[in-house]
């Protein structure tokens, strides 16, 4: 696709073609400054032999961008008007594999087929690297990227574009209104930063919130210290239930299997004050406080 055709007279003419209509509740939002796609794909540093999952293929403008610098990319579309209109675009011998269904299976699990597929292309390559290059739709994004995260198969780096909301929630520092269990959930094994802002009138149809691009980058050391993972995003997501309340009454409303003996004993380990709070703690200081309790429980 030329970079002078996405315009939003384009855009509508190929989707009264293909019997396509945006619909806001699948954030199906389509960039047309495709100076930003670019942007999005030096970011990403594909080298040639990565394996590039996108999620959301849209008119498959970031795919065909993709495709030129990966091994591989697997894109995943659930519209299948979206999915048709890419295919067209999409060059016969073009190193791409498009699944046309819903790239989770539910909110807590990906689908089989998206993860089998990346791994199948990436035991093909020799030394590549997984990683997820998309314009996430906003209503999936964040259950994309906590189960990735969860997953045997964790990307190298994801390149995404989501709402700023989101991506403030993403790089937020304790003590702000934004730290959450999903900041610490990423930060506890990664570097997140936010790349850029996209204001609402780059996108068709315009969104009614301001977008950015944000890069997370996976950091092995930090997740191999993590020894159960589900059990440790379950861990955070009970501590920030009541984020503002104080950590004692927090911890036992949230699990059952705590007393306040036992949190006690663990935050007297860890030097936390009885008005300590979730929001306060650092992403290590939770980490910490999960170790302690787990200690404690079992003297």
């Amino acid at each position: 696709m030329s970079s002078k055709k996405q315009t939003i007279s384009f855009l509508q003419r190929r989707f009264a073609e293909v019997g396509f209509r945006p619909y806001a509740r699948h954030g199906q939002n389509f960039l047309i400054d495709l100076n930003l796609l670019d942007l999005i794909t030096r970011a990403a540093d594909i080298q040639p032999d990565d394996v590039v999952l996108e999620v959301g293929t849209g008119t498959g403008s970031l795919t065909v961008r993709l495709a030129e610098r990966a091994a591989h990319v697997v894109t995943v579309e659930i519209d299948p008007h979206l999915a048709q209109m890419a295919e067209e675009q999409f060059a016969p011998d073009a190193p791409i594999t498009l699944l046309q269904h819903d790239a989770l299976k539910n909110k807590n699990q990906l689908h089989s087929a998206v993860i089998e597929t990346v791994r199948k292309h990436l035991d093909a390559t020799s030394d590549g690297q997984f990683k997820l290059v998309a314009n996430l739709p906003y209503s999936v994004a964040t259950p994309i990227i906590s189960n990735l995260l969860l997953n045997t198969l964790p990307p190298a780096s994801m390149t995404v574009t989501i709402q700023k909301e989101l991506a403030d929630r993403i790089v937020a520092q304790p003590r702000t209104k934004d730290y959450s269990s999903l900041s610490v959930w990423v930060q506890c094994q990664c570097a997140a930063m936010i790349l850029r802002e996209l204001a609402p009138s780059v996108f068709w149809p315009r969104p009614k919130v301001t977008s950015a691009i944000v890069q997370i980058v996976l950091d092995p050391i930090k997740r191999a210290s993590i020894d159960k993972l589900e059990s440790y995003q379950t861990f955070v997501r009970g501590l920030f239930l009541h984020r503002r309340k104080f950590l004692r009454g927090a911890l036992v409303g949230a699990f059952a299997e705590l007393d306040k003996p036992t949190v006690d004993h663990a935050m007297q380990q860890l030097g936390l004050g009885a008005e300590a709070r979730a929001e306060e703690l650092t992403v290590d200081q939770i980490q910490q406080l999960s170790l302690a309790l787990e200690a404690a429980q079992s003297r």
